[in-house]
């Protein structure tokens, strides 16, 4: 007998079933959370209003609070369904996916292969969230179809680790880029930033003093090193794994094997099966690319601050063209993208319209200053840590809502007398602790799955219980080792 079929359940794994039977039940969709969360805040904010300028002037504030921050992340939506659509246009070109089957066909154990797809999730959110996000799911696809008893929520929840750990320490961590970019935030904040004294020089806070910090490195290797661990042990056996199969979802065959889309031979349809127009729009989009990178480096302001969402989506929309070969093969990558985008779609402006209401309310003002006055110079990094994680819940921005938070946490440092620059890592460490709760940045590769939130939060809760006492051990000792003010 098959001795993989009788292995025992580990004590993780039986845990990690009970959070998602749990969920199963007990977690309504993610637009119902949504949906919720925004029940949720207004109460809080009118509540919170009513004691300075009564119940019906409070009430108005927080509705039209509400209204006007409804439609804010429209840009930002569009470019998150553009992330989807873009990082499948390139997943899906033959040359990218053979890479991406390669690295499939490596693990034969269904534990063993869901590991490494949280690996792969982490170590690439490090150098870019939008990539981390789409090819780890396009690879947990691949490892679905090669590894059998494999479970596939497993794999799904393991693609978006990287989102839940430790993107924001890395290349793309918004908090980062624009504390050491001198451009990137108003006057007024960097003003706070220098400090009594202008102790930082020009309110800014080098990459180097924020995710290049040894602290900070040790602390995204302990987080790797963990949540493997965790989802290795975590994993069903085949025994008790669901694959897609059994969820009643169909994988489809691999890009590899898929055909040339079909030829009905009239003139009018020629010029959708040649390469031409494909080659000169990439010369032309490569062009500008190549161009603003330069400009970026010959202005100062360096290359990681070139890699925006715009140019991501850009630069992966311009590789598929060019590796798609025709305009018939590329239209049918992007047919067949377009269905995961409409979670995006339709609950992003909710919880923009959350942010608008905390924000405009002044309620993030009244959880920022409850957390700054509780701490202490020690425990300063544990209580950002929390404020950031709690926050997040409710605005899951990926990092822009800094610009309402830094004025906050870098004036309480520079009270507490607390390295600014570590300040800023924490706050992205519990940034991305929210996210294993909040399934808004779930959404984008929910839709590839075929999942729903409650499918994969079992797993995603797991990894918050045992990541939560390990951040705030981590961001407590190693901020001890390190100076005020950088």
């Amino acid at each position: 007998m098959n001795r993989s079929l009788d292995e025992p359940e580990g004590r993780l794994s039986r845990i990690a079933a009970a959070f998602t039977r749990f969920a199963e039940r007990w977690v309504p969709d993610a637009f119902v959370f949504a949906l919720a969360a925004t029940v949720l805040v207004v109460v809080a904010a009118v509540w919170t209003r009513k004691s300075s300028v009564g119940f019906a002037t409070a009430t108005h504030e927080v509705v039209r609070a509400w209204g006007r921050g409804f439609w804010s992340l429209a840009p930002f939506t569009l470019s998150m369904a553009m992330v989807i659509i873009t990082g499948y246009v390139l997943a899906t070109t033959k040359p990218m996916y053979r890479l991406i089957a390669a690295i499939a066909s490596v693990p034969r154990d269904p534990r063993r292969a869901v590991a490494m797809v949280a690996a792969f999730a982490m170590i690439s959110s490090w150098f870019n969230w939008g990539f981390s996000l789409i090819f780890s799911a396009m690879l947990a696809k691949e490892v679905a179809r090669r590894v059998r008893g494999v479970d596939y929520r497993a794999l799904a929840a393991s693609a978006f680790l990287g989102l839940g750990s430790i993107w924001a320490q890395g290349l793309s961590g918004s908090a980062a880029l624009q504390m050491a970019t001198q451009s990137a935030m108003p006057e007024k904040i960097r003003m706070i930033v220098r400090g009594p004294d202008g102790l930082v020089r020009d309110g800014v806070i080098p990459l180097t003093s924020t995710i290049f910090l040894w602290q900070s490195l040790l602390s995204v290797l302990v987080e790797l090193m963990l949540v493997t661990l965790v989802m290795y042990l975590a994993a069903p056996s085949r025994r008790s794994a669901r694959s897609a199969e059994d969820l009643g979802i169909t994988l489809g065959p691999s890009p590899l094997d898929a055909p040339d889309p079909p030829r009905r031979g009239t003139p009018g349809e020629w010029l959708e099966h040649q390469p031409h127009l494909n080659m000169l729009v990439a010369i032309l989009s490569l062009g500008y690319l190549a161009g603003h990178f330069f400009e970026n480096v010959k202005n100062g302001t360096g290359v990681l601050n070139a890699l925006t969402l715009d140019t991501l989506n850009l630069a992966f929309l311009t590789l598929g063209v060019l590796l798609h070969g025709t305009p018939a093969r590329l239209m049918r990558a992007v047919r067949e993208a377009t269905p995961g985008v409409w979670g995006v779609i339709l609950q992003f402006p909710f919880y923009a319209g959350i942010a608008g209401v905390m924000v405009g309310s002044g309620l993030s003002d009244a959880i920022a200053h409850f957390f700054t006055k509780i701490a202490g110079p020690r425990s300063f990094p544990a209580v950002i840590a929390i404020y950031s994680a709690v926050l997040g819940v409710f605005v899951p921005s990926g990092g822009s809502k800094w610009v309402i938070e830094a004025p906050y946490v870098m004036q309480a440092a520079h009270d507490l007398k607390v390295h600014v620059g570590w300040m800023v890592a924490v706050y992205d460490l519990g940034e991305a602790l929210a996210n294993l709760v909040q399934p808004f940045w779930m959404l984008p590769i929910l839709g590839l799955f075929g999942l729903r939130a409650r499918d994969v939060m079992g797993y995603t809760f797991l990894v918050f219980l045992v990541l939560v006492p390990v951040v705030l051990v981590l961001v407590t000792v190693l901020g001890a080792t390190l100076p005020y003010p950088l």
